[in-house]
C-alpha cells in the first residue's frame, strides 16, 4: 500500500519546495544590508534559539540540524539512523525552523551574522546558497566529502548548491511542477500553454470546468513561474555570470503567456491571491481541468476526493512552443555546514547520512519530497509510491534553477510586484522595468517595493 503523508491544508510544499506556507519573500538583505546584520551580535532572539553544542555529557557529540518543520516524520528519522549509525560518536539534534520560509531564512541570517557556533547542519532552501556563500556563513566541499556528495546526485539540484563553481551545499531533496489534469475532461493533455488556453476555452463553451489553476499571487510562487517560462523559451533572468540582468525576447514571450491566461476564460477569477494551497483546493472541488502544481497534490486529491481521483491524470510541464520542451523551476533543500560550527568533520559526515540512499527513500514516500539520488527513480517500491517518477526524473533532468545571486531575494520580489496581477502585465514595459530593477539590486541600489 501507498503511504504518503497525509494531507494538510495549511501547509503544502512552497515553492521552495519543502513544507511551509510560500508568503511574499522577504524584503531583500543582500549587500550593504547584509553587512549592517554583523554588527547585531546580541539579538533578543538569539537568548531562546541557542541549543546547546559539543559533548552531550557522555562523550558523544550534538550536531544541531536545522530545517524546515516536517511533519511526517521522515527528517527526524533521518536524524535518528545517522545518529545510530555513528556508533556513538555524535547524536543529531533535530531543531525546526519556523514554518514559513521567510521566517527560517530570517533566523538563520541573524544567528550566523552573531557568529553562532551552534549551527552545525543547516537546511538551505535552494535559493540561498549564493548570499550564505557570499556572506561566507557555509563551508565549502571539498575532497572526498565533495566526491560523495555529486556522485550519484542530479545535476540540476547540483547547480542549486554550487556558487561560482565551488559546492557549498549537498542537495537533500528537491521538487519539481508538473500538469495535472482531468481526464474525464481531457482525452490528451495539452503540451504547450497555447493549446492549453484552447482546450480550457473549449470547455468554458461546453459550461465545463475550465480553469487552469496556477500560483498568480504576489510572492515567490509567481516568480517561479516566469522563471520557468522565460527558461522554456530559451532565455534567463540573468547572465551566466549573474552580473546583470538577461531577459529580453524571452522574457516579452514568458510575460505575454502570463497575461494571455490572466485575461482568459482558463483564469480562475482568483488567480491574483492563489498560491499552491489553493489551486489544490481549486481542483478538488471540480471547478479546473487543468493545474500546474507539485506532487503533492497527488495524495491530496485521493484522500479528499476519490471520485475525482479516478481521472485525475499527470503529464510534462507544458512547453511554451511546440518542439521545445519545458525547462520547469525545481526546489528543494540542500544541507550545509555553519562556518561557525565546532566540528565541521562530523557535520559533513552527518549531512551526507542524512541525504543517503535510505533516508531519500524514507523522505519520498513517507513525506512527498523527491529524491535527488538519480539511482532511486529505477527503484522498484519508490516507482510503486510515485507512479509519475518518469515524468518528475524528466522534469529534472532538463529543468532550471531560479538565478543565482546573492541578490535573489530582491530580484523575486522585483518580479512578483511587477507581473502581480497577470491580467493587468504589459510585456514589453514590464519586461524593460524588470530589466532596470534587477540592474540596481545587483549593485546595492534601488527601493525595496
Amino acid at each position: 500500500m501507498t503511504r504518503w503523508a497525509q494531507p494538510r491544508a495549511a501547509s503544502p510544499p512552497r515553492p521552495g519546495g519543502h513544507g511551509g506556507r510560500g508568503g511574499q519573500p522577504p524584503r531583500g538583505l543582500s549587500g550593504r544590508r547584509l553587512r549592517g546584520l554583523r554588527g547585531l551580535g546580541v539579538l533578543p532572539l538569539l537568548a531562546g534559539l541557542l541549543t546547546s553544542c559539543g559533548s552531550s555529557g557522555s562523550g558523544t557529540t550534538t550536531l544541531n540540524w536545522y530545517n524546515f518543520p516536517d511533519d511526517s516524520g521522515a527528517l527526524a528519522s533521518a536524524a535518528s539512523n545517522c545518529s545510530r549509525a555513528s556508533g556513538g560518536r555524535y547524536h543529531i539534534a533535530y531543531n525546526k525552523l519556523p514554518r514559513a520560509a521567510d521566517g527560517q531564512r530570517q533566523q538563520l541570517v541573524r544567528r550566523l551574522a552573531a557568529k553562532d557556533s551552534a549551527l552545525d547542519i543547516l537546511g538551505l532552501d535552494v535559493t540561498w546558497s549564493a548570499e550564505f556563500a557570499e556572506a561566507k556563513w557555509i563551508r565549502p566541499w571539498t575532497g572526498e566529502n565533495k566526491r560523495q556528495a555529486t556522485q550519484g546526485t542530479l545535476a540540476v539540484p547540483l547547480q542549486t548548491a554550487t556558487w561560482q563553481n565551488t559546492l557549498y551545499a549537498v542537495p537533500y531533496n528537491t521538487n519539481t511542477q508538473l500538469l495535472w489534469y482531468r481526464g474525464d475532461l481531457v482525452s490528451k493533455p495539452p503540451t504547450t500553454w497555447a493549446e492549453m488556453l484552447t482546450m480550457a476555452r473549449d470547455l468554458a463553451k461546453q459550461g465545463k470546468p475550465h480553469y487552469v489553476e496556477i500560483q498568480g499571487a504576489q510572492y515567490e510562487g509567481l516568480t517561479v513561474w516566469f522563471n520557468t517560462l522565460v527558461e522554456s523559451a530559451g532565455g534567463s533572468i540573468l547572465n551566466k555570470a549573474a552580473t546583470a540582468p538577461s531577459l529580453g525576447p524571452p522574457a516579452v514571450q514568458a510575460a505575454t503567456i502570463m497575461r494571455d491566461l490572466g485575461r482568459s476564460p482558463a483564469a480562475d477569477p482568483s488567480l491574483s491571491n492563489q498560491m499552491e494551497d489553493e489551486n489544490r483546493l481549486a481542483m478538488e472541488s471540480g471547478t479546473a481541468a487543468f493545474e500546474i502544481n507539485y506532487p503533492f497534490v497527488y495524495p491530496s486529491m485521493k484522500a479528499n476526493n476519490a471520485k475525482l481521483f479516478k481521472d485525475f491524470r499527470w503529464a510534462a510541464y507544458p512547453g511554451v512552443a511546440a518542439g521545445r520542451p519545458s525547462k520547469p523551476t525545481i526546489g528543494g533543500i540542500d544541507l550545509a555546514v555553519g562556518a561557525y560550527s565546532r566540528h565541521p568533520a562530523l557535520a559533513f559526515e552527518a549531512a551526507l547520512c542524512l541525504r543517503n540512499r535510505q533516508n531519500q527513500m524514507t523522505a519520498a514516500i513517507t513525506g512527498g519530497l523527491p529524491p535527488t539520488l538519480r539511482a532511486l527513480y529505477s527503484d522498484a517500491a519508490f516507482k510503486k509510491s510515485y507512479p509519475f517518477a518518469p515524468e518528475v526524473l524528466s522534469a529534472l533532468e532538463n529543468g532550471s534553477v531560479r538565478p543565482q545571486t546573492p541578490a535573489y531575494q530582491n530580484v523575486s520580489i522585483y518580479v512578483s510586484h511587477t507581473l502581480s496581477p497577470p491580467s493587468g502585465i504589459n510585456p514589453t514595459s514590464d519586461v524593460n522595468k524588470i530589466s532596470g530593477q534587477i540592474k540596481d539590486a545587483l549593485q546595492s541600489k534601488g527601493l525595496i517595493p
